[in-house]
């Protein structure tokens, strides 16, 4: 029988393989301590995984039938008329065959036989320009999508069906399946982030691109890059090299820093497109930039240079609005990382400019942001943008707390009611440099400790009192990284908190719900093993015995 039902009723009903117990209630009320449950309950990965048991959980999800194996014989079909669509077969291919040993030929589509079948749709105009649609049987499995990112997607929740030990490097015994059933799949928000800060620690171009594919996998969409700051400088600037020579020449602690040339950061957006995800740069000023200060000291007040900085205390830096030469020096940074940048949008920062008077911020900023139209960008920054004038069109950034001043966050719902579109990053839920508890040994806490539940259990478009729901154009999850100087350290704060932002970001409003998402999410522990990627084992989450 075809039956279609919402969301967490419809988990709760299909564990057939794991746990009991999940109920279809409301999402209990936010709080940090651990739940009844202990974690560590051995629970054996099922051979099909009920269809839609992923992260982010799928909007609509219709079980029905037998499941669809994957076998040696299986081929991936294509239309042979979309090289995009030839890519992303190639794509799906290199994920599959490692683990599965199968050869997997990308063919078209009518030479696919009983394969998977990846189809382009232009007609499918329900499905936006990222839904898809995923359609399970015996005879075949499909994806359809109105436009390729829709297909990668897609590929994205096809891959999470399977079991875990798809995602390894070496020929696993299967067998791989995927439930019978429908899929239909759109994302609540548009904007769906994530930003990585390359300044305070430096990351190569490969640990960009495994953090990259990490975001993949759970359905963001865009990577922002936090590129400058007190303690480094990580972009080549021609008409300003040292910038990069100097000020890029040590982070936090004292290390060797880094920099990205031309060459290597058009390679981390060109990879970040292969996975759909646009990158937003930022520089950020007036405040945060010791390091662009120590390199050139014309741009300092008094014409004396400071001296590079690895330590973490922020708001002591300004770039000097009176002066010419910071109109200049933005001009031509601006300019040249426009030039490298395809995506629509350029952030300038505007955050923590203690040292810049309020009307020297507000001067700056009206002259700042004409110079991002001028070179084809829309504007970004941080909310304190709206205590000088949002351009039209700009998106302020808002990471305030629960306890931020009520005329703080009535100043950035006022720009959203005068059509500022505000991107929703809550430090004290967001923020994935913060601490777990007072016992993580990595990260800060001067947002107060953020466990799982808590960065999860809360609601975008009702977040900000006062803020058109309209006015949300999507979330972020920021990761700061003064005390992360590893890729290892970056895996143990992101993940699990990632995957349930990126849900915030994709479900629907309908399927919030903390008791079934923790079960969900306990289920991502074997895929995380799987990759690689070190994660929290936090006390509220029921996770698999190790």
């Amino acid at each position: 029988m075809r039956q279609r039902m919402t969301i967490p009723c419809l988990i709760g009903s299909l564990l057939l393989f794991a746990t009991a117990g999940v109920g279809c209630g409301e999402a209990a009320a936010d709080g940090d301590g651990a739940d009844a449950k202990a974690p560590g309950r051995a629970a054996a990965e099922p051979e099909v995984r009920p269809l839609g048991r992923i992260v982010p959980v799928p909007a609509s999800v219709t079980p029905e039938g037998e499941p669809y194996t994957l076998t040696a014989a299986t081929r991936i079909g294509i239309d042979k008329t979309s090289g995009e669509s030839r890519a992303l077969g190639r794509y799906l291919a290199g994920l599959l065959r490692p683990a599965t040993g199968f050869p997997l030929p990308v063919v078209d589509d009518r030479a696919a036989g009983r394969g998977i079948r990846l189809r382009l749709d232009p007609d499918e105009t329900g499905l936006g320009d990222e839904g898809y649609r995923l359609t399970s049987a015996p005879e075949g499995l499909t994806l359809t999508a109105r436009e390729p990112a829709g297909l990668f997607r897609g590929v994205q929740t096809l891959r999470q069906q399977l079991p875990s030990a798809v995602e390894r490097k070496s020929v696993q015994p299967g067998p791989w399946k995927i439930a019978g059933g429908t899929v239909t799949d759109t994302p609540r928000y548009a904007y769906r982030g994530a930003m990585l800060d390359v300044a305070r620690h430096f990351f190569t171009v490969d640990e960009v691109k495994r953090y990259i594919d990490q975001l993949a996998l759970y359905k963001v969409n865009t990577l922002h890059l936090h590129l400058s700051d007190d303690q480094g400088w990580r972009i080549a600037v021609d008409s300003w090299p040292r910038l990069t020579t100097h000020g890029g020449s040590t982070e936090v602690g004292g290390g060797p820093g880094g920099f990205y040339t031309k060459a290597q950061y058009r390679e981390i957006v060109e990879y970040a497109a292969s996975r759909y995800q646009e990158v937003i740069p930022e520089i950020d000023m007036p405040g945060h930039t010791n390091a662009a200060l120590a390199s050139y000291a014309d741009l300092t007040c008094d014409g004396v240079a400071p001296p590079l900085y690895t330590g973490t205390k922020v708001g002591f830096s300004s770039l000097c609005a009176p002066k010419q030469i910071t109109y200049d020096f933005a001009d031509d940074v601006i300019r040249e990382i426009a030039a490298l940048t395809p995506g629509r949008y350029l952030h300038i920062g505007g955050d923590e400019a203690h040292s810049t008077s309020h009307e020297d911020y507000a001067a700056f900023m009206d002259r700042v942001q004409p110079i991002v139209a001028k070179y084809g960008k829309t504007v970004v920054g941080w909310h304190q943008l709206t205590g000088a004038t949002p351009a039209k069109g700009a998106l302020v950034q808002y990471w305030g707390l629960d306890r931020t001043p009520a005329e703080e966050k009535e100043r950035v719902a006022a720009a959203a009611r005068n059509g500022t579109g505000l991107i929703l990053s809550p430090a004290d839920r967001t923020y994935l440099d913060m601490k777990y508890t007072k016992d993580t040994p990595l990260g800060l806490a001067w947002a107060g400790h953020v466990e799982v539940r808590r960065s999860y259990d809360w609601n975008p478009s009702t977040y900000l009192q006062g803020a058109p729901a309209d006015s949300v154009r999507g979330v972020e999850a920021p990761l700061w990284t003064e005390t992360l100087a590893s890729t290892g350290d970056l895996d143990v704060m992101a993940f699990p908190r990632l995957p349930g932002v990126a849900e915030l970001g994709w479900s629907p409003a309908s399927t919030h719900d903390w008791d079934t998402y923790k079960e969900r999410l306990a289920e991502q522990a074997p895929r995380f093993d799987a990759l690689g990627i070190t994660y929290y084992r936090s006390p509220q989450v029921p996770w698999p015995a190790e």
